[in-house]
């Protein structure tokens, strides 16, 4: 046979080639998604999602089938043994009657029967894996769409609030009208403005249903549990970045791609195997009678035969089984590199991020604060008449406004931390 292309120690390389992740000061060391929170209602809503989440049980089914799937790859290891017996009966003659008992083993001269088991166990372990993977994206997914319902919850409270203050404005400028103060268009520029909230609150009401139905069917439920509300955001970890080849041996993912490869070369070894002779071994025990009772084996006639075979001509099956082979494993290496990628990608984005929406964070915060401080100078200018409902409108708006920025910025980095964690090879334990 000959030698394989090396790939075990073109991952080594790749992976040596990972340089250290950027390190944050307030990251804590994790050992699972779910040590990120601390939440009795959340664990029990994955294990909601972990019992009846459908696509997460067809992968259960699929691990469920590999395994079965061995028992089908050992049999052929295994001695064959079937028994018969038969009767006849002629006009003019005696009955008859006969059984034999025979054994067919082939043995494994080349290995090839152990490689080939050797590879269904190994796709055992991938599904495995996967299974795992599948789990722990499904973790974050639920945490995600937790955390979502709340930041949605805190958006149509702000809108609630915009609207109470518009609401608010259009009945004191409305006073003024009448009292011959103000004049019909900052009564317009009101309405308007309430109106405009209206619609948003509308909106972030529908939005808010929508993510109710999404929530249900990531839990695989048709009616969703009480337990989901939650008014304020939790407390969410940031989890500490170890050295590449750590982090990397965590993810499920890639463990999964990297027995694909595994699992491959050893089909490439069994295609090559094809090409040479196999050896079957086969005994079997006759008995013939005139009556059933003899015939059960009492004066059996033994035989043993040994079969040798090999393949000649089979106009290039086995050597094209061969060339497939080998492109399946080429197939898996690349399917490895593409999520070693992908994992390093997800890590460095989300360590870049957390940084960001901290820096974002506080640039916000004083921004409101400020407005804060102008709205209220505003609002008494404008009781004085010194500025006009346009110049109210959009400050009180720009401060709304800037509340919703800062608790959106406030979710995206709790939810990016899950995301870091899933992206070091946090999972769930099972």
């Amino acid at each position: 046979m000959p030698a394989q292309e090396d790939y075990l120690q073109q991952i080594q390389h790749e992976q040596s080639q990972v340089t250290p992740w950027t390190q944050i000061n307030t990251a804590t060391t994790q050992t699972a998604l779910t040590d990120l929170i601390q939440s009795e209602s959340l664990d029990q809503l994955l294990e909601t999602a972990f019992a009846n989440n459908p696509s997460l049980q067809q992968t259960l089914l699929t691990l469920q089938i590999r395994q079965a799937q061995l028992s089908q790859t050992d049999a052929a290891r295994l001695p064959q043994i079937s028994a018969g017996f038969s009767a006849a009966n002629e006009q003019d003659t005696t009955a008859s009657y006969s059984s034999d008992i025979s054994i067919n083993w082939q043995l494994d001269l080349w290995g090839k029967l152990k490689a080939d088991s050797q590879a269904a166990s190994l796709d055992i372990e991938q599904q495995h894996l996967l299974y795992q993977s599948a789990r722990d994206t499904l973790a974050s997914q639920v945490i995600n769409a937790w955390l979502n319902l709340t930041a949605t919850q805190h958006a149509i409270e702000i809108e609630q609030k915009r609207l109470s203050t518009l609401t608010q404005n259009e009945t004191f400028i409305l006073q003024r009208y009448r009292s011959g103060i103000g004049n019909l268009e900052d009564l317009d520029n009101a309405r308007s403005a309430v109106s405009q909230s209206k619609a948003s609150l509308e909106n972030n009401r529908e939005s808010y249903r929508q993510q109710h139905r999404q929530f249900r069917q990531l839990l695989g439920q048709s009616e969703l549990p009480s337990i989901i509300e939650t008014p304020t955001y939790p407390e969410v970890q940031l989890s500490l970045a170890d050295m590449p080849q750590q982090t990397l041996a965590r993810r499920p993912d890639l463990q999964a791609a990297y027995i694909a490869i595994q699992a491959a070369s050893l089909r490439t070894e069994v295609a090559y195997k094809d090409l040479l002779p196999s050896l079957d071994l086969g005994a079997a025990l006759t008995d013939s009678a005139s009556t059933p009772h003899e015939s059960l084996l009492a004066s059996p006639v033994w035989s043993l035969l040994g079969q040798l075979t090999a393949p000649l001509f089979q106009g290039g099956e086995l050597r094209a089984a061969t060339e497939i082979a080998e492109l399946n494993t080429a197939y898996s290496y690349q399917s490895y590199r593409e999520t070693l990628l992908t994992a390093i990608n997800e890590i460095e984005q989300t360590l870049s991020l957390e940084t960001t929406l901290d820096i974002q964070q506080q640039h916000i915060r004083q921004a409101l604060k400020n407005s804060q401080n102008s709205l209220e100078q505003y609002q008494r200018s404008y009781r004085n008449g010194l500025v006009d409902i346009l110049d109210l409108l959009a400050i009180q708006q720009q401060t709304y406004d800037l509340e919703a920025q800062l608790d959106d910025l406030i979710y995206q980095q709790l939810s990016n931390r899950i995301n870091l964690g899933l992206a070091l090879g946090l999972g769930v334990t099972s």
